[in-house]
């Protein structure tokens, strides 16, 4: 096994047939933690491999045993967990946990899964072995994509709550700190579910009748892309009038020099109007209407020579939005297209409705009040899972100050898993950190 190298291809192979659909109910079960912990080992795999280049085993393996609509499942299942249950289980008078790290594992599930899919979706092939699926995952990043929109054009701006988070978290239980990670948590998924959703985009010519009319027609996705082009909830301006951008997973200042730079996310959400606008599939269905007319026409403020320079392939583009300012609006079409529903979400919600409220006494009972030896145990099997050395390979730059997210030289000398930059940020941090950092030390004891 190389340097580089997590599973032997015997092990990736095992896992990926392994992979099931989870019932609400068993969410943070036994079995559910062990699917995530190989969740968690896959996406390692497939990142080291994507880095160094040595082919995709993992992608070839989910598309071989059929196990995209399975992930599919399993990430619209915590979705509803999340919308449903989750608010439910904070508000149980008799729920009052020492100890968030079992919820937080469910909470970050939804993460795991579009990060596995964003890296193997690059792949035409993925998409087509999503099958039906396809639908209740474009349904799933319209979604992510709306809340965002609605998010950044909401008066308080992103990093104003960020910096709320930050001063409040020390007067913060450990749920209210939960439900504040989850809510951060749900920017980063959003923009994995863009990425997601360009590279379904890549395959248009290609898709259902369907889909293309859920994209084109229910979802009107290229006037929802216009929107975020316009709020770009990826940047924002920091202290003393910086300009900051949100990049592998942190808030980044950016040079003067590098400003005019196309950053990776701007780039997804050109690549897929691309696709959607210029796309002979996707051009001959798409209606024209006065109002989306109005919205696409938008987007010649923001296509300047230095922006065609990074991207020569909106030069078409350019044109295309030069001839639409010429032609007449269209009226809506009235074809009648037998549209396939998404069925995922609205199978687990019929299946469910109702039980909320017992679901989520359930697992209070038996997966949300662990022992103090079941949390060590879960530790060690989590520290097993997240190898230091592979995530240092990972990385493609040194590690960033779990507080402030600037670069960081200290570790914390207790668990040996955060890192910060100073003291000051350390001591700030701690009210988040310590739960973990005091299973960790507990389980390095053990050994």
């Amino acid at each position: 096994m190389s340097d580089l190298e997590l599973l032997l291809p015997g092990e990736a192979d095992a896992l990926v047939r392994g992979l099931q659909s989870f019932p609400l109910l068993e969410m943070g079960s036994g079995g559910w933690n062990q699917q995530h912990e190989n969740l968690e080992k896959l996406n390692m795999q497939a990142i080291l491999d994507a880095t160094a280049s040595q082919g995709e085993p993992i992608q070839e393996l989910l598309v071989t045993h059929g196990k995209i609509p399975t992930l599919v499942e399993e990430l619209i299942t915590v979705e509803i967990w999340k919308q449903k249950v989750f608010p439910i289980l904070c508000k149980l008078e008799d729920f009052k946990p020492q100890n968030t790290f079992p919820i937080y594992m469910v909470v970050h599930h939804e993460a795991s899964i579009i990060n596995l899919l964003e890296t193997v979706f690059f792949h035409k092939e993925v998409c087509e072995s999503a099958e039906d699926s396809v639908l209740d995952l474009l349904d799933y990043c319209h979604r992510k994509l709306t809340l965002l929109v609605a998010r950044s054009s909401h008066s308080s701006p992103l990093e104003k709550e960020v910096k709320e988070e930050d001063e409040e978290s020390q007067y913060s239980n450990p749920m209210q700190e939960l439900q504040k990670q989850a809510e951060l948590m749900e920017f980063e998924i959003a923009l994995k579910a863009l990425s997601v959703l360009r590279y379904i985009t890549d395959c248009v010519d290609s898709l259902s009748l369907s889909t293309l009319n859920r994209m084109l027609s229910t979802h009107n996705l290229p006037c929802l892309l216009v929107e975020l082009l316009e709020h770009s909830p990826w940047s924002r301006q920091g202290e003393g009038g910086t300009l900051q951008r949100f990049e592998a997973g942190c808030w980044k200042t950016v040079a003067p020099s590098e400003q005019q730079k196309l950053s990776k996310l701007d780039g997804q959400v050109w690549l897929a109007l691309y696709n959607l606008l210029l796309s002979p599939e996707a051009r001959s269905r798409y209606c024209l209407t006065s109002f989306a007319k109005g919205q696409l026409l938008k987007l010649r403020a923001f296509l300047t020579d230095t922006l065609v320079d990074q991207l020569p392939n909106l030069t078409d583009l350019q044109a295309f939005l030069a001839h639409l300012a010429l032609t007449e609006a269209q009226s809506p079409k009235k074809d009648l297209v037998l549209e396939q529903i998404p069925e995922i979400w609205a199978r687990l919600e019929q299946e469910n409705r109702g039980k909320w409220r017992a679901i989520a006494k359930h697992q209070l009972r038996t997966v949300f009040s662990p022992s103090e030896r079941d949390l060590r145990l879960q530790a060690r099997r989590w520290a097993e899972t997240y190898r230091l050395d592979l995530l240092q390979a990972i990385a493609p730059e040194r590690p960033r100050c779990a507080s402030c997210s600037t670069e960081a030289s200290k570790r914390c000398s207790r668990c040996q898993k955060e890192w910060y930059c100073s003291r000051q940020c350390q001591v700030k941090h701690w009210e988040k950190h310590r739960n973990v950092c005091k299973l960790d030390a507990q389980d390095d004891r053990a050994k």
